[in-house]
């Protein structure tokens, strides 16, 4: 049997990982600059990673204001190449741990399915408690996360290209962090390595390993069989209050084995208030749309079609947008927002 190693070397392998990573994305000028050279550029590569003297590039940093304020970190196209390499061989195995209702960065899952599993607890639990995690992605602790996948990582030459992926990322997201001190810790703790740059693909899917385990803790030593997660945000539905304040206190608890906290002020409230979940409200019967996000696209539709006027934007580009939003939003009651929207800027189709 070939070992991991070699697999993740192979020239199979690495012409995969590119043809994944430039999916979509062949007329950007850095991933036409790697095709023009390609074969040179995968064999530079493969005899990098076979001597593991590759070492990753520097990120690009940017910010981005939608939902919220975030700052993405792009690796350069050849350091997205390997991360899609690497993970082409150790995401299946952990792929078959992960509980079938954490829906964020997984093949057949996503925020639709993610509001249709939602909406439908709603429909048999009367109670539900909304979470998500300050700072998750800052907040990774390294060495954690480094025991959690050499459970499954077996060869030590791929564990140290983990390691040296890690390593690039530390300090990235340094400002977005604001140090938390748990139960035993000195001020040494402040050195903790921690922080996953948000942008790699790598970070999405340990972001989902990272969070397994408590999956797991919530689905069956707590026992709460409407449970659901998407990324850090994460909802626990109950027949009763009471239940979920008792959940929360032990999610509190098992967050802090990671070295994460929760947003203060969660509370256990009625679904048929409505609870918002991935940028819509979601009732028992019905989606709607947050209003701020309604707003926010308008404007931007608004702004592209001025440029698309002024000859700065094309055509085809609003059309995308526009196509993307509708598809999106039509998972809600939306039928008036779109009216709005197609009377903005519907002419196009």
């Amino acid at each position: 049997m070939i070992n991991l190693h070699a697999r993740l070397c192979s020239w199979e392998n690495l012409l995969l990982a590119y043809q994944l990573a430039s999916r979509g994305k062949r007329g950007h000028a850095n991933v036409a600059a790697f095709e023009y050279s390609l074969e040179e550029n995968l064999l530079r590569l493969q005899e990098e990673l076979e001597e593991q003297t590759y070492r990753p590039g520097t990120y690009q940093s940017f910010y981005i204001h939608e939902p919220k304020r975030r700052l993405i970190s792009a690796a350069p196209f050849r350091d997205r190449v390997v991360h899609h390499a690497l993970c082409n061989l150790i995401e299946p195995p952990f792929e078959r741990s992960f509980i079938s209702d954490s829906y964020a960065n997984r093949v057949g899952k996503g925020t639709h399915r993610a509001l249709n599993r939602a909406q439908g607890f709603a429909r048999r639990f009367p109670y539900v408690l909304q979470c998500d995690i300050q700072q998750y992605f800052p907040s990774i602790d390294h060495e954690i996360l480094k025991t959690m996948l050499g459970r499954k990582i077996d060869d030590p030459r791929v564990m140290g290209l983990v390691e040296r992926i890690l390593e690039s990322g530390q300090g990235v997201l340094a400002e977005q962090y604001d140090m938390v001190y748990f139960p035993g810790d000195d001020l040494l703790s402040s050195l903790r390595r921690r922080g996953l740059p948000i942008g790699n693909l790598t970070s999405q899917f340990w972001g989902n390993v990272y969070l397994s385990g408590f999956d797991h803790f919530v689905k069956r030593e707590l026992g709460c069989r409407g449970y659901l997660r998407y990324v850090d945000d994460f909802l626990l539905f109950a027949a009763d209050k009471q239940t979920l304040w008792e959940w929360k206190r032990a999610v509190q608890a098992g967050l802090t084995g990671l070295r994460l906290v929760m947003h203060p002020g969660e509370h256990p409230r009625p679904v048929s208030e409505g609870f918002p979940f991935l940028g819509f409200v979601v009732f028992p019967q019905q989606r709607r749309l947050k209003q701020r996000k309604g707003i926010y696209y308008l404007r931007k539709l608004r702004a592209m079609l001025r440029s698309c006027q002024q000859g700065e934007m094309p055509r085809a580009a609003v059309n995308a947008s526009l196509q993307g939003w509708v598809n999106h939003v039509r998972y809600g009651n939306t039928t008036g927002l779109r009216k709005a929207a197609f009377g903005t800027g519907g002419f196009f189709f």
